[in-house]
């Protein structure tokens, strides 16, 4: 028996309940956990939208400001997106665990661990590269105090930075460490919440793709059975009802999952294409800031990845279910008996309507599709600089 939770889900189980977002065992403890580390992330974004009530609204500061705002907006959109939909994701995490359950033969078992091993490795790269994030971003923070105590000199430096504007409405000089702590919790916070939403998301998409290869196998061995003799048409014809079975499960299962999250990620795409363009735009805008070049550059590679991931995952989906249907049209079915034809005649049939995952109802997505959103967000930085420029 295949245990999801323990052997496949372990390493997001893990990191979900760190930031509180593991849709089971919800207590009262992980409620005020969620609400603290959320409330971390918003007033961060709050106390950086608040600088245009102090500071003299410039466009040169409105792209400082929504360049960093937006990238944590993101961050919270998909905290909020996890919590809202708690239901939703234990709902699908139980069905996934029923159809692994109803799994037996070895080989079909070899393709789920196949692809929860493939699952894993990405989930532990994308962690790695998420605490490099991390790394550069104290890094960004601490060098210049590292150069003052290296420098032997004596003159007290300013505790304040402009990589990411704030407004406190306090002596940030004063309460220097505070905002330090704010800070760095905020992006600690946000970077989590993104990596641990977006891969989990990975794994159960990768999951589906074990069902539907498991589906392409039950019709290879369908025709394996039928060819060795006409004895076998009715285990054959099984086996063939088998792995239509599995592919509308895993169809179900996926279309289920990512319907219910089509409003946290149409308010993300517009986000995320805000965020870009104006990164980009901050980035054109270099006046000799390493750090301002760093958290820019660091910013916009996070989002291109994370863009490519989540549509080269989907792309995924729909190049397995295309598979299998180039399965069921290479198998010798030409030689199995007529009531063997007609079911296969059904399933090419399936395979005319193109399956594809819609995300925020409107987008398609597929890698041509990031490409487009990719081509959107320097469509937005031209015209943006073009105003600047003026």
């Amino acid at each position: 028996m295949i245990s999801l939770e323990t052997q496949h889900f372990n390493i997001n189980r893990i990191l979900l309940l760190i930031i509180g977002l593991w849709p089971y065992q919800r207590s009262l403890l992980v409620e005020f956990q969620l609400i603290l580390l959320y409330g971390i992330l918003m007033t961060f974004i709050v106390f950086q939208l608040t600088t245009f009530i102090t500071a003299e609204c410039t466009l040169d500061l409105i792209y400082k400001v929504l360049s960093s705002a937006f990238f944590y907006i993101c961050f919270a959109i998909k905290y909020n997106s996890f919590w809202i939909n708690a239901d939703i994701i234990r709902t699908s995490l139980k069905q996934l665990q029923d159809v692994c359950n109803e799994i037996t033969d070895k080989n079909e078992i070899a393709i789920i661990e196949k692809y929860g091993d493939k699952a894993k490795r990405i989930t532990i790269t994308i962690l790695f590269l998420g605490m490099f994030y991390q790394v550069t971003f104290t890094l960004i923070y601490i060098w210049p105090y590292i150069h003052h105590i290296m420098a032997f000199t004596n003159k007290s430096r300013s505790h304040s930075s402009v990589h990411i504007m704030t407004e406190y409405f306090i002596d940030q000089e004063k309460h220097s460490y505070l905002v330090t702590l704010h800070r760095h919790a905020a992006c600690c916070i946000g970077l989590l919440a993104m990596i641990t939403t977006g891969t989990m998301l990975l794994t159960y998409a990768q999951h589906t793709c074990a069902m539907i290869s498991i589906a392409c196998y039950r019709i290879e061995h369908a025709m394996d059975i039928l060819l060795k003799g006409y004895k076998n048409e009715q285990k054959s014809c099984e086996e063939i009802i088998h792995a239509v079975n599995i592919h509308r499960k895993a169809m179900n299962l996926i279309n289920f999952l990512i319907s219910n999250f089509s409003g946290s990620y149409f308010c993300l795409m517009a986000a995320g294409v805000l965020c870009l363009s104006c990164n980009l735009l901050r980035l054109t805008s270099f006046t000799g800031n390493i750090g301002q070049l760093i958290l820019s550059l660091t910013n916009l590679i996070i989002q291109y990845v994370y863009l490519f991931l989540a549509n080269y995952t989907a792309q995924e989906v729909t190049d397995h279910n295309e598979y299998l249907f180039t399965t069921v049209y290479n198998v010798r079915w030409y030689m199995a008996p007529i009531r063997t034809q007609k079911m296969i005649l059904f399933l090419l049939q399936r395979g005319t309507k193109s399956f594809h995952l819609i995300l925020g109802g409107v987008f398609v997505a597929s890698l041509q599709s990031a490409a487009s959103i990719a081509s959107a967000s320097i469509s937005y930085f031209t015209v943006l600089y073009s105003t600047q420029q003026e």
